[in-house]
């Protein structure tokens, strides 16, 4: 393989500092789209198939599992959303020496945190459990399925921070490739484990911890390949601590509030566990399918992130403006339309993990009733992502932070003690967006793009 690096832009990468802003966002966003869709197919796929096949407890083993595994990615995913908003900034600027350093750096910093968060995940998974209340008849499961999950991160660890690196020069389309590839491996894997090996739900955590695996590989495969300025050589593998810094600095915010609001969702996940298995398993249908609901926002989000970022290095304000407006239209929009689409199909839907009368019950009572209120995340997202385009990640962090945990816990703890019912413990997660959507907007009006990006110019 040759090591030389040809400094120029090629087709696969994305010049967003000029041109129609709408195609740039959308052109962008579509394979993130698609890319996220698959991608959560990893879990859906593994519990539509133990919720047919092995039963309901396996099921709620499965889902109530999710906010345990975003608690332990959260400051990785920081890590990554940190790196790409860095290299972005680089590509825009034309920068391309700290353009190397910074994708090299992202990846050995991947591989030294992909050990350390499997290790934690994989000791600490029983005591997670009991702190969420986790009920007897899931908990031996669930505790299998998390560690063996928890000793695949690293794979999961490999796919993000390479996607990150090629998105963030514009290049959404081959991680979507890798991604479409590793989800359908997923689905022959999960049904071979569980329906052929008769191996329950270590079986499907298996097959997802091979296809992710797999995903990580063939990016990485794609990196080390390439002669482009953002490409990957063995011999540049090191650690620029003052990049490392800049990274951290602009993720650690984003990384620190997933974290904590993933893991202040173990205690939410506690106060649904409450109220039986069966409304274990429907929550956990509800946060399967509204995961997909809240795709196209999330993808646009990234697509802001990146347009925002490559527009700050270019120093273009004006451009990031007419692009946010653009973006939310959009997002809004599509959002809205799905929503009605899932409100009148929710007993179908539900239907497809499991046939269980209970089980359906609290699955549609979720679907209907918490995400009518998803529009308010859309704005959440794209506000954040758009803010952590010029580098701001500490507003959207202390907003998230106060109005998921600090608010939502709160709530939660009050309501809980005066009224016994599943209704209100539900309308905790969109009382908390509703709250960070009017804290968001208020900020984002009286803040000035400008000087962000003025405080970003070296």
């Amino acid at each position: 393989m040759s090591s030389t690096i040809k400094i120029k832009t090629k087709k696969t990468t994305r010049d967003m500092t000029e041109g129609v802003i709408w195609k740039h966002l959308i052109g962008f966003a579509f394979p993130l789209l698609m890319g996220n869709i698959f991608q959560q197919f990893y879990n859906t796929v593994d519990s539509i198939v133990v919720g047919n096949f092995v039963g309901a407890d396996a099921l709620g083993a499965v889902t109530s599992t999710m906010p345990i595994v975003l608690t332990l990615l959260g400051l990785f995913i920081g890590l990554a959303m940190g790196a790409g908003v860095v290299i972005s900034q680089y590509f825009g600027a034309k920068d391309i020496p700290n353009l190397r350093k910074s994708t090299h750096t992202a990846v050995v910093s991947t591989i030294i945190m992909a050990l350390i968060i499997s290790a934690i995940g994989y000791y600490s998974t029983p005591g997670l459990l009991r702190i969420m209340n986790t009920p007897e008849s899931v908990f031996r499961e669930a505790v299998v399925y998390l560690q063996i999950f928890s000793l695949g991160l690293g794979g999961t660890m490999l796919y993000n921070m390479g996607s990150a690196i090629l998105r963030a020069v514009g290049d959404s389309k081959r991680p979507l490739y890798y991604l479409i590839f590793a989800s359908i491996l997923n689905i022959i894997l999960d049904l071979l484990f569980v329906i052929k090996f008769e191996s329950g739900v270590a079986g499907v955590a298996y097959a997802t911890i091979l296809a992710q695996l797999i995903s990580g590989l063939m990016i990485f495969y794609r990196l080390f390949r390439s002669n482009e300025p953002h490409s990957l050589r063995f011999h540049e593998m090191k650690i620029d601590s003052e990049i490392l810094g800049r990274i951290i600095r602009i993720g650690f915010p984003a990384g620190f509030q997933l974290a904590l609001t993933s893991f202040s969702n173990v205690f939410v996940q506690a106060y649904v566990n409450a109220f039986g298995a069966a409304c274990t398993a429907g929550w956990g249908i509800y946060a399967r399918v509204d995961a997909f609901v809240n795709l196209t926002s999330q993808s646009m989000a990234m697509s802001i992130t990146t347009f925002v970022g490559q527009n700050a290095g270019a120093g273009k304000p004006d451009r990031i403006h007419k692009g946010v407006k653009e973006a939310i239209k959009i997002s809004l929009s599509i959002s809205a339309t799905i929503i009605a689409i899932l409100y009148i199909s929710a007993p179908f839907v539900a239907s497809l993990f499991n046939q269980d009368t209970q089980v359906l019950y609290f699955a549609v009572l979720f679907l209907r009733f918490n995400t009518v209120f998803d529009p308010f995340n859309v704005i959440n997202q794209l506000h954040a992502g758009a803010l952590r385009g010029v580098g701001d990640s500490r507003t959207p962090m202390l907003l998230m932070l106060g109005s998921f945990v600090l608010f939502r816990q709160i709530y939660l703890f009050v309501i809980s003690r005066v009224i016994n019912s599943v209704y209100v413990i539900a309308f905790g997660y969109p009382l908390g967006w509703i709250v960070c959507c009017t804290l968001m907007l208020i900020h984002v009006r009286r803040s000035g793009w400008e000087n962000k990006i003025a405080k970003l110019k070296r």
